[in-house]
């Protein structure tokens, strides 16, 4: 636990005793500290904003390639579009790509309340009727599994192609707190840390969730950006997205093409595997030598599964 002070040292030496006292990498525990690279802003992309039922507006990139297949890529918690920028560079020649800055995260509007994946849901409903899109392959990472599951639950998949869902087990709400209090335990924890030295926390963070060493300014400019979504909201969001509903139901609702990428390291690789096994024809691909984030760690390898699924069962 940290200490008292609020030194930097002590920060980072208490993030250092719970990664020793049982962290390893979780998905669901570390739900989203996610690091990528430059803005993606180049190669035709356009910044664009669609504004949800309660006024709230949502940055999204969109390269507006017409007459193509969509893809709309949904990032994990605190992070932006561009931790997509190796897919939206890699894609954007035969598909139209979109990638979303969630509500209070990125340059989408800091949200008072509705941090939760049923309402992030409605604002990727709002986006895609905005833009009259009726055939999107909706792909999630981490928080933005429980993002696609809440779409699925809550919306249908008459506007779906097809999901791919990264990384990360879908919650099983509230009672998984009960089923696996050891875990439950070790996020609150996380999160009293989190609360107190956010900026140490999510550096300390990184090399539990990426297998890469990410270059040093790289690393700051995406702990710079996750900090750009207030602590308390960054708080409420873990445990919307955790144990705020049960969303597994959404998997017998999912009646097209379905890819799940799960990391050979993740602690919620037999839950990716179960979740597979409950979507006929699903297909579970597992990444090694890669942490949680799998396509940012290997990405012409995510890539290459990701177009092999695209082609085989969407276009």
């Amino acid at each position: 636990m940290i200490g008292r002070s609020d030194s930097g040292s002590e920060a980072m030496a208490g993030i250092g005793a719970a990664l020793r006292s049982g962290l390893r990498f979780s998905a669901g525990a570390a739900l989203g500290l996610w690091l990528a690279v430059a803005p993606a802003t180049a190669g035709g992309l356009q910044s664009a904003h669609s504004t949800s039922s309660d006024g709230t507006k949502i940055h999204y990139v969109d390269n507006r390639r017409a007459d193509a297949p969509v893809l709309v890529f949904v990032p994990g918690w605190g992070m932006d579009h561009t931790i997509w920028e190796a897919q939206l560079a890699a894609f954007a020649d035969g598909y139209r790509v979109i990638a979303i800055d969630p509500r209070s995260q990125g340059a989408s509007d800091l949200a008072g309340g509705g941090n939760t994946p049923e309402v992030r849901a409605g604002d990727i409903e709002t986006l895609l009727a905005s833009q009259r899109i009726e055939r999107a392959v909706l792909i999630g990472w981490s928080q933005g599994v429980q993002d696609s599951m809440a779409y699925v639950e809550r919306y249908g998949t008459t506007r779906l192609a097809g999901v791919v869902l990264v990384d990360a087990a879908v919650s099983k709400g509230a009672a998984s707190a009960q089923t696996d209090p050891k875990a439950a335990a070790q996020l609150l924890q996380r999160m009293a840390i989190y609360a107190a030295h956010p900026r140490e926390y999510l550096q300390g963070m990184m090399g539990a969730i990426f297998a890469r060493p990410l270059p040093p300014p790289v690393l700051q400019r995406r702990v710079d950006i996750a900090l750009r979504t207030p602590t308390s909201t960054g708080v409420a969001m873990l445990v919307a997205d955790l144990y705020g509903a049960d969303r597994s139901g959404a998997l017998a609702k999912l009646d097209r093409p379905t890819l799940i990428v799960a990391s050979a390291k993740s602690d919620e690789l037999a839950a990716q595997r179960a979740a597979a096994q409950q979507v006929p024809g699903a297909v579970l691909e597992v990444m090694d030598e890669a942490g949680h984030g799998v396509f940012v760690d290997r990405p012409e390898a995510f890539n290459a599964l990701l177009r092999r699924f695209l082609e085989a069962s969407v276009r």
